[in-house]
C-alpha cells in the first residue's frame, strides 16, 4: 500500500487524480494534499508519505524543484500539461511522466510499473548480500576520449544519473557507464558509496566536509575534489551517522 501526496495548485486536477486513483484503493491511498511546493514539503516532514503526484508548473517552486529536495526513499510521479519536461522528469528518477488530462489506461500503466518496480527492489534487497556487493579493487572499464582504461572503484569519488546511464567521476576524468543508477547503486556497498540525492552516489571518503546549504533546511556535501553534492536534511543527518564512532 502506498501513502501518497498530491500536489497541485488547481484543485479541480488534485480532485480529478484523487477519483481516479480511488479505483487503486488497495494498492494507493491518498493520506494528504498541497497546492503548493512549500505547502508539500510541510506534508511531507510531517505524514508518513512514501508517494508523490505533482505538478510541475506551480507558483513559486516548481515541480522538478521540489523533486529534487524529495527525499530518495520517496518514490514521485509528474502530472502536468506540458511534456517537453519529460528530459528532466527521468533524469531525476521519477517513476513516471502522466500527461494531463491523465489518461485512466495510462494511469493503469503507471501503477503497474510502481508495483513492479516495488516487487524488484523487494527481491533484490532480499538476495543482495556483503558478498554480492563489489570490491573496491574492483575495476571498470571505462573510456577517456579515444583511450580504453581500467577504473578501480577505490579511484571513483561518483556516479551521476544522467537519463539511463551514469556518468563516472575519477582522477582519470570524466566517463560514462551505460547502466542506471539504481543498477550501479545495487552492487555497491552503501557503506562506501552513499546516494546522496535521487541523481548522485558519492563515495564517502571522498566528503572533506559538511556545510550548511543555501536554501533553508538543507546541507551540502563538499569532496576532496571541491565538488559541492546538495543533501536534504535527513540525508545529511545519516550521512553524518556514518562518520559517527559512538
Amino acid at each position: 500500500m502506498f501513502k501518497a501526496l498530491i500536489v497541485d495548485d488547481e484543485r479541480l486536477a488534485r480532485a480529478e487524480l484523487k477519483r481516479l486513483l480511488a479505483e487503486y484503493q488497495d494498492t494507493i491511498k491518498v493520506v494528504a494534499e498541497a497546492a503548493n511546493a512549500d505547502a508539500a514539503l510541510e506534508k511531507l516532514a510531517s505524514s508518513d508519505i512514501d508517494l508523490v503526484f505533482l505538478d510541475v508548473q506551480m507558483p513559486g517552486m516548481t515541480g522538478v524543484e521540489l523533486a529534487e529536495r524529495i527525499d530518495t526513499d520517496i518514490q514521485f510521479v509528474f502530472c502536468t500539461a506540458f511534456d517537453q519536461y519529460a528530459v528532466d522528469a527521468f533524469t531525476l528518477n521519477a517513476v513516471d511522466y502522466l500527461v494531463k488530462p491523465i489518461n485512466p489506461q495510462r494511469l493503469s500503466q503507471c501503477i503497474q510499473k510502481l508495483q513492479q518496480d516495488t516487487s524488484t527492489t523487494s527481491n533484490e534487497s532480499g538476495g543482495i548480500t556483503t558478498e554480492n556487493y563489489l570490491p573496491d579493487q574492483h575495476g571498470l572499464l571505462l573510456k577517456f576520449g579515444d583511450v580504453n582504461r581500467i577504473v578501480k572503484l577505490a579511484e571513483i569519488e561518483r556516479f551521476e544519473s544522467v537519463g539511463n546511464h551514469c556518468a563516472v567521476y575519477s582522477p582519470s576524468g570524466k566517463s560514462w557507464v551505460h547502466s542506471s543508477l539504481s543498477k550501479v547503486e545495487s552492487r555497491l556497498d552503501p557503506r562506501v558509496f552513499f546516494k546522496a540525492s535521487r541523481s548522485e552516489l558519492i563515495r564517502v571518503d571522498a566528503i572533506e566536509r559538511i556545510e550548511s546549504g543555501i536554501k533553508t533546511g538543507s546541507f551540502v556535501a563538499i569532496l576532496i575534489s571541491g565538488q559541492h553534492i546538495e543533501l536534504s536534511r535527513r540525508q545529511a543527518q545519516t550521512l553524518k551517522q556514518l562518520f559517527s564512532a559512538f
